[in-house]
């Protein structure tokens, strides 16, 4: 599968570096220009590419937005039409200034950004050096460090969560993008937190008690 990457920070370089072990091939892109991005396509190593935003977007069949949440405006919406987005980004005020969600939850406003997208709010949860070193495609689907996903197109979901299988993860539906991804925003008792899949169901259900 191709996968574009909008963002080549610790999440989108890490999630890059295993997509690729899987067998899959990338497209790096950042605000910066796929110049800057040279060095870390070569260290990647072949079936990864350095591209701009809209290329990369156009590159993915699946493209995932690892980028500070006050830069999400900027998403090409164009070049995602049809497509599925991950989105991995996460909303903190203190650096991305106040945004008014207006009720809804973070990614629902990345969906209500680019209409004709299928948003799957998925990658938001984990530290990068857990993303780095825990998957283990060896284990037992059960035994694994789960990776949380919430989306409101279950097809879309499906498709992340073989991704998350690939790379040797254990893929979690919390539900649409509300509700789900309710649970999945910093602060919730799963966020970055090192469980299997039966560990996080079990404080989900604690938190919804």
């Amino acid at each position: 599968m191709n996968i574009g990457l909008i963002g080549a920070g610790n999440i989108g370089k890490t999630a890059a570096r295993n997509f690729l072990d899987a067998g899959h091939a990338v497209a790096l892109s950042n605000s910066r220009g796929p110049e800057t991005l040279r060095d870390l396509v070569d260290d990647l190593g072949d079936g990864a590419h350095a591209m701009t935003v809209e290329d990369a977007a156009a590159f993915g069949d699946v493209v995932m937005e690892a980028i500070p949440y006050g830069h999400v405006a900027s998403l090409p919406a164009d070049a995602l039409a049809g497509k599925i987005l991950i989105s991995a980004s996460n909303y903190f005020p203190q650096r991305d200034g106040e945004i008014d969600l207006d009720g809804q939850t973070q990614t629902e406003r990345v969906a209500a950004m680019l209409p004709g997208t299928q948003v799957v709010k998925a990658f938001n949860t984990i530290y990068f050096e857990h993303l780095r070193d825990q998957g283990d495609p060896s284990l037992p689907v059960d035994e694994r460090r789960v990776i949380p996903l919430a989306g409101d197109d279950a097809d879309a979901k499906a498709v992340v969560g073989d991704l998350i299988e690939d790379i040797g993860f254990a893929p979690l539906d919390l539900g649409s993008l509300r509700e789900g991804g309710r649970h999945m925003e910093p602060g919730q008792p799963i966020y970055n937190q090192t469980l299997t899949r039966a560990e996080a169901k079990a404080l989900l259900a604690d938190a919804r008690a």
